[in-house]
């Protein structure tokens, strides 16, 4: 038992040494600093609905639509900021996207009308759009061979944020109001922005003029942007990423139905309170983290393809015993175990990335996003629309359903280093 321990706590020492080595622990506490603001300011919104609507006099549906406008530019950027990769490197987009994240929260705090305030939400959703892509690539080239600890890692604060900021931004906006409350975090995202731009190392130049480079021959630099085309093209529908895109995708269509109506259901189903929703909403985040933090180093041990099978089959009893959970503390219990689900999102994202060519992984990574998240976000809808007949149940286990099928996917993915031998003697 002693040595078994000891062995344990060597993996961890060493997997630690190696996330810290040559200076990088600073570059993960930037990214993932980065990330807490990025996301966690993307749930406060939603939390100062109701703040917000007692000075723009407009409907739920309206209120609604502006959340969804936030989701959408965020999807729609992915695709443009993994080009972008692939011309200027990460480092420039992860602080370009923090600054203007600081900028979107000054606009909120100076909107006189609803009209702005709808322009600031585009913009936001667009900049923590442009953070998203290279986050991801930065992690793989950075970290690799302990990538997915580092995403888990990364991925954990955000979550950490998305449980922590909404609560003290309803909080605050008692106190200064919901402006005051979202100027409070423009330092943030500015000192996130200037620790991203002392820590990101830079891309080596050939690793960033990868992609078509005019030239004064138009039928030359055709041909260039066709190669380049169909190498994203290649690249994005091979068999093992259609494979683990699905798979997440079905994840993440079951994860964006459960939270947007979530706190609704316990209110109007369950009988709780707004503050004891808002609780659990935030305890589901809390729980994700710790599982993401663990389910990345996880992966990195046993393979990835197992561990997000056994995510997605241990997400299925929490939806489906959702509906007959009759007390509080039984519903504590089911949302803590529903946090486990959001690991899949370090492992799916360091398996992906890392089998992406890395002449054209920014590129195919954004529109890998894009998909992802276009698609992802009909989940809502989905559960929205089922809600609107009482048919909550049913949702939960169509979700369930999902998830299940995504187990089965996971379950056939090959480990990355076969595959990365299947590219080297042609067979993939």
């Amino acid at each position: 038992m002693v040595s078994r321990t000891d062995s344990s706590f060597a993996r961890v020492t060493d997997t630690v040494a190696a996330l810290r080595g040559g200076g990088r622990g600073w570059t993960l506490v930037a990214v993932a600093g980065g990330w807490f603001f990025a996301l966690g300011l993307r749930f406060v919104i939603p939390a100062l609905l109701p703040a917000i609507r007692a000075d723009f006099p407009v409907s739920e549906t309206v209120a609604g639509a502006a959340i969804t406008l936030l989701w959408v530019t965020y999807a729609v950027m992915q695709f443009p900021a993994g080009v972008l990769i692939d011309r200027v490197g990460e480092r420039a987009l992860l602080v370009t996207g923090a600054v203007a994240g600081g900028l979107t929260m000054a606009v909120y705090a100076l909107s006189p009308t609803f009209a702005v305030f709808l322009v600031a939400t585009g913009a936001y959703g667009l900049a923590s759009g442009l953070y998203g892509p290279p986050r991801g690539t930065a992690l793989s080239r950075i970290y690799a061979g302990n990538d997915g600890a580092a995403f888990g890692i990364v991925l954990a604060a955000g979550s950490i944020g998305a449980a922590l900021l909404p609560p003290v931004a309803t909080y605050a906006s008692g106190l200064v109001g919901w402006r005051g409350a979202l100027a409070l975090t423009v330092p943030g995202f500015l000192l996130a922005g200037a620790a991203l731009r002392r820590f990101v190392p830079r891309r080596d130049a050939e690793q960033t003029d990868d992609a078509p480079d005019p030239g004064p021959d138009a039928a030359g630099k055709r041909a260039r942007i066709r190669a380049y085309a169909g190498a994203v093209r290649d690249a994005v529908a091979s068999r093992t990423v259609g494979l683990a895109l699905v798979g997440t995708m079905l994840m993440l269509f079951a994860f964006q139905g459960l939270t947007a109506f979530l706190t609704t259901y316990l209110v109007t189903a369950k009988g709780l309170s707004e503050a004891v929703a808002g609780t659990l909403f935030g305890l589901l985040f809390l729980s994700a983290a710790v599982f993401q933090s663990a389910g990345g180093a996880l992966a990195d041990r046993y393979g990835h393809g197992r561990v997000l099978a056994a995510v997605a089959f241990a997400g299925v009893p929490p939806l489906v015993a959702l509906p007959y959970a009759d007390s509080l503390a039984v519903l504590v219990a089911v949302v803590l175990f529903l946090g486990m689900r959001l690991s899949v999102g370090p492992i799916s994202n360091a398996y992906i990335v890392s089998l992406l060519p890395t002449d054209v992984r920014g590129t195919a990574w954004g529109a890998v996003r894009t998909t992802l998240f276009v698609v992802g976000s009909l989940g809502s809808t989905a559960v929205g629309a089922m809600a609107d007949y009482d048919r909550y149940t049913t949702a939960f286990f169509l979700l369930a359903g999902l998830t299940g099928i995504a187990g089965v996917i996971y379950l056939s993915l090959p480990e990355r280093e076969d595959v990365a031998v299947g590219h080297e003697s042609g067979d993939v």
